[in-house]
Formats: structure tokens, sequence, C-alpha cells
């Protein structure tokens, strides 16, 4: 039996209208509480925001959603879906990679079609690893999600199930790198795999298998994309809250909580006070410790995740070897992991995500325009260059990019570019995310699971923290399940009447 927060919690604040508090809004409301929502920004969506400019509307966030069921449990919370407020499209293929050799992969979610491109790519015995790696992806996602994942923690001894044995037989407690390596020899295909510890903010070679179940998010369950941007899956949310009965106070920054004792009695913000009987914080960590006026002990200090360079560009052109979705890895591999995590440089021979969401939604530019999302690791302002390092190197670094690209078969794309926006880890940092990122706390074997920050916090009784920083971790699945397991702590997983369980992933539409 996990802890809960005792006394009454008939009304709930939930500091943060992004994913994991529109999520922790939902399920609370489903439960029948009254919730206030309140958002420093005037819109919904907090990293998953919204920016306008020249005609582009441009997501600020994630640009990848996967398992969209987990937002249907929100929406489904209320008796709402996800499918009625949000139209879905699946991006086939999910992912295209491109290698310095010249090579290109496209990454598809269906077992048949992307078996017949791994054949095409890298012959039949790599074929073959691909339907066992697949096989073992499956098994490893059903072992972790109820168990390791969609799981609140009081204590390490939580872990002690079978299933941890389970894992174990699985072999996720071995590298990842190494277990990908038994499945798959090419060089290539094992990056298309491991590359997604970079999310967890550990090298392949460092982080635990386990993080494979990021894989098989990305390379199974299958990946999508809201007509309208990402940020319409914020926006329906929000809405989908406010006709449940949340009250949505917008542009309003909290400044200090009340508290009696150890609870929380109100939440003062600029305009004013609001008396509540639990509280859900999701900022980022020192926002939320600062807030709370407690900083928890930790044997070692937080190690936090890489950060990113990215580059926003509206272009009056695009270059047909772009699919929605482009990796163009660098010829460097375990030398581009090092550079991120330990000496801190600027990665010497670039691997970058590229985004073309017009590719999937023209409509999200003007006519005949395009919009690319560049998105760079780079080592976070802890081991990197500082925040105030960035207003010159800023400018250097977006011209080596697009001079990169160019190289890369995007020629001319400078020349192309008639709006864009640059963002650094200084702007990171100034919005609030410690380290100058926006990938939190590192997912290191001593920072996950029972070992990541909780979401219940010592010396205080109501208050309860979703996001990022806490469990389950990065991403937008996780931080969805983080809003729905920073819920239960408050109603003990109750749910009354009108409720109904979560539909199934949305079927395929006909394309438009």
């Amino acid at each position: 039996m996990t802890r809960t927060v005792p006394g009454r919690t008939d009304h709930v604040v939930v500091v943060g209208a992004g994913l994991s508090g529109l999520s922790a809004a939902l399920h609370l409301l489903g439960a029948g509480r009254r919730v206030t929502l309140v958002e420093r920004d005037t819109s919904p969506g907090g990293r998953a925001g919204r920016m306008v400019r020249g005609g582009y509307r441009v997501d600020t966030g994630p640009t990848v959603l996967t398992m969209p069921h987990l937002a249907d449990e929100a929406f489904a919370a209320v008796g709402d879906s996800l499918r009625a407020r949000v139209d879905l499209v699946p991006l086939h293929p999910a992912y295209r990679a491109r290698f310095a050799d010249g090579s290109s992969l496209d990454v598809h979610t269906g077992a048949e079609a992307m078996e017949a491109e791994v054949e095409r790519f890298a012959g039949p015995r790599e074929a073959d690893g691909y339907r066992r790696l697949r096989s073992w992806l499956e098994q490893l996602y059903r072992v972790q999600m109820r168990r390791f994942i969609d799981a609140d923690f009081d204590s390490p001894l939580h872990l002690l199930h079978p299933d941890l044995a389970r894992l174990a037989a699985l072999g996720g407690f071995g590298r990842l790198d190494a277990r990908i390596g038994r499945f798959l020899h090419d060089e290539r295909l094992k990056r298309v795999f491991s590359f997604q510890s970079l999310y967890a903010g550990v090298a392949p070679e460092r982080a635990l298998a386990a993080y494979a179940v990021i894989a098989y998010m990305d390379t199974v369950a299958g990946v999508y994309f809201p007509r309208g941007g990402m940020h319409a899956l914020p926006r329906a949310m929000a809405d989908a809250a406010e006709d449940a009965g949340a009250e949505l106070r917008l542009g309003e920054t909290v400044t200090r909580l009340e508290r009696s004792g150890e609870r929380i009695t109100a939440v003062v913000t600029d305009r004013g006070r609001i008396a509540c009987d639990a509280v859900v914080l999701t900022p980022d960590l020192p926002v939320v410790y600062q807030l709370l006026g407690r900083v928890p002990r930790r044997p070692v200090g937080l190690r936090f995740s890489p950060s990113a360079v990215i580059l926003h560009v509206g272009t009056d052109r695009t270059w047909p070897g772009l699919a929605h979705h482009t990796i163009s890895f660098g010829a460097a591999w375990r030398r581009t992991f090092s550079e991120l995590t330990e000496t801190g440089s600027l990665m010497s021979d670039p691997s970058l995500l590229i985004t073309r969401p017009t590719a999937t939604d023209p409509s999200l530019a003007p006519p005949g325009r395009h919009l690319h999302y560049i998105l760079a690791p780079c080592p976070n302002t802890t081991i990197g260059p500082g925040a105030a390092d960035w207003a010159d190197l800023g400018p250097r670094y977006r011209d080596s990019l697009l001079t990169e690209l160019d190289r890369r078969g995007l020629d001319g794309i400078a020349a192309a570019v008639e709006e864009e926006c640059l963002v650094t880890p200084a702007d990171w940092q100034a919005q609030g995310h410690a380290a100058g990122t926006p990938f939190s706390a590192a997912h290191t074997f001593a920072q996950t699971g029972p070992f990541r920050p909780r979401n219940l916090v010592r010396g205080t009784a109501n208050a309860v923290l979703a996001g990022c920083g806490t469990t389950p971790g990065v991403g937008v699945p996780t931080v969805l399940l983080s809003g729905k397991l920073a819920a239960a702590r408050i109603t003990g997983g109750t749910r009354p009447g009108r409720s109904r369980p979560a539909v199934s992933e949305p079927r395929e539409r006909r394309p438009v």
C-alpha cells in the first residue's frame, strides 16, 4: 500500500499547466476533487508551448508523441477522449535515419515493414536480429510498465517483486549497448535502437538495458503527430479540464505557499491567495524546493542530463530527403556521448534531430513555406559552457549548424531562412530549469525508480510533485504518468462512477 496525502483533499491547486499538471488535474477531477490550475504563461502547455512568428506556428518543446493511450487515460478520467479532442496522425515512417556514409534507413513501427527495411538495409541476418530484438523489447515493456514505470515508490523495498527477477532474467540490469549488440551487429542499426538513452541523460555503454523500453515506445508502439502541432495536446487537455469544472488561472505566477505546520493551506500568486486542501507542484525541482523551503537531502547531489540547442527556422523551401522526423547521425558515436556527458564540449561531429512538422500539417506555415526544428544535444551548464557564455556562443553555433546541414544535403538552408528562433541552455536556465537543461535529472541507476526524487516530500504532508524531475521521469509518456501518479497520491486511486476505462490507442486516420 503506497502512502497517500492524509486529511481533507477536497480542493487541490495544481501549479503549472504543462502536460504533467494537466494530467494530474484531469485525474483529480475524475476522482471528484475541485481543481484550480495556476500557470505563469498565458497559455497552457509548459515545455509543450506554442510560438507564432511571421505566420509560422512553432512547437517550442517536444516534437515526438508516443504512447497516446496514456493521454487518453487522462481524458477518460472525466468521461472524455483523446480521439474526440485531437486529430492524431500516425507517422510512416516514424523516423528516417541518415548516416555519415550516405546510407539511410526508414524506421517503421510495423513489424513486417521494418523487417523488410532492415533486410534491404543490412541483409537477412540483421533482419532476423531485428525480429528477436522486437520480441525482447515487447517483453521488456510488459515487465516494466505497471511495476516500475507506472508506479509510486515509497521505498526501494517496493522493487522486491517477481517482476524484478523477470527484468533481471531479460538482461535489464546489463548495459544497453551490449544488450542491443546481442541482436544486431551493424553499427548503424545499433545506433537506431540505442540513441534513445540520450533522452535519459546516459551514454548507451553506461545506460541500463532496461532503458531500451524507450526504444520500444519509439520503434514499436508507434509515433504520432497531432494535427495543429504538439501544442494541440495540452490545449485539448486544458479545454477538457475546464469543461469538467476546473478553474484555469493563466498568466498568474505563484510566489509562495502558506502553511500551517506540515500542511500547505494556500497558494499565493501575484494576483491573490488561493486557499486549498492539497497542492500538486510541477515546476522544475529547484523552483519547487524553493517554494517548499526545503531541499531533500541526498547522499550525492543530483546529476543532470545534457541540454539542447534548438533552432526553429521557417523557410521558403524544403529538402526531399527529410521525413517528418529525420535523425542525422555523425560519424562519431562514443566520442559524442563523452563530449555531452563528460568533457562538456560541443559535439565535434554532431548527431541532430531535424523535425519537419509541415510534412504532415502544412497549415503550420504560410502557404508554400516550411517549418524545420533542428535539435542539437549539448552539455548542460554544469559541465559545459555556462549560461552567460551562450550570448556569444549561440549565434556562432547557429551558423555552424546551418553550415553542417548544408554539407549533409540541405543545400542553401541558410539562404532559405525567413523566420528563426534560437534556443540555448541560457534560455532553459532563464525559464527555471536546473543546469540549463529541459531534460532535468539524468536517469542514472541512483536517480531512477525509488532513487529518483520522490513525489512526496518530507516535512510537507499535502504537497505532491509531478513532472520530469520526479517519478517516473523524462519524456511525454512519463510526465503524463507523473501527473496520474501525483493524483493517486491525493485520491488513493479512487474514481467516481462517471469515469470509464482508458481506450486503446487511436485508430489510424485516412490521409487528408
